[in-house]
C-alpha cells in the first residue's frame, strides 16, 4: 500500500485541484494534524504556526506574499505557486469593469431603483426619458494600457483586442518567446 500523505487545506480550495490527490494516497482536511504539506489560497500565514511536519507549501493561486517564505526557507520547506490559476477568472473581472464603467451601467442601474411608479407607462416615460443620461462609450477603438504582461495581463490583453481596442501593453521582464505567444 503506498504511503499516505497528510495534507492540511486553508481556505476552501477548488475541486478541481484538490482531486488532482488521488484519496489513495493523500489524506486533505483543514483539520489535518501533524500534516506533510499545506495548501492555502489567501489565508495570511505570517503569524501562524506551522507544523514541524510540513516539508512543502502550496499556495492556490499566484504571489506567496501570504507565506512566510524566507522561514520556510530556513527550515527546508519549498514554497509553490499556481501562477496564472486565477488569470481567466480575474481577467473576466476586469472586462466586467470595463464594459460597468463604459457603459454606465451602475449608475443606469442605480437610476432605475430609485424610480417608483405604479403606473407601468409612466415608469417607461421615466426610463426613456432618463436612459440619455447613462449612454456612456463603446470599447472599440478605445486604447487600452496593460502594465505587466504575465498571466493575467496577457489574458486582459488578449480579451480586449478580441472586443476591439487597441492594446498597448508594458513589462521590464517580457521575453521574445513570451511576447510571441
Amino acid at each position: 500500500m503506498p504511503t499516505q500523505f497528510r495534507i492540511r487545506t486553508i481556505n476552501s480550495i477548488s475541486s478541481r485541484g484538490l482531486d488532482r490527490l488521488p484519496r489513495d494516497r493523500y489524506d486533505v482536511s483543514p483539520d489535518a494534524s501533524e500534516p506533510d504539506a499545506i495548501i492555502v489560497r489567501s489565508a495570511e500565514l505570517h503569524d501562524t504556526p506551522i507544523a514541524d511536519s510540513v516539508k512543502a507549501i502550496g499556495r492556490a493561486g499566484a504571489g506567496t506574499n501570504n507565506v512566510p517564505v524566507a522561514a520556510m526557507s530556513k527550515r527546508g520547506v519549498p514554497v509553490f505557486n499556481a501562477p496564472g490559476a486565477n488569470a481567466n477568472a480575474v481577467k473576466e473581472l476586469v472586462i466586467a469593469g470595463m464594459f460597468l464603467s463604459a457603459r454606465n451601467i451602475c449608475q443606469a442601474w442605480g437610476y432605475v431603483r430609485g424610480l417608483d411608479f405604479a403606473d407601468d407607462h409612466a415608469l417607461e416615460e421615466a426610463v426613456e426619458k432618463g436612459k440619455k443620461k447613462f449612454v456612456g462609450h463603446e470599447l472599440p477603438g478605445r486604447v487600452l494600457g496593460v502594465v505587466g504582461l504575465g498571466a493575467i495581463g496577457v489574458e486582459v490583453a488578449n480579451a480586449a483586442h478580441a472586443l476591439g481596442m487597441r492594446v498597448v501593453g508594458f513589462d521590464p521582464e517580457l521575453t521574445v518567446a513570451r511576447a510571441i505567444t
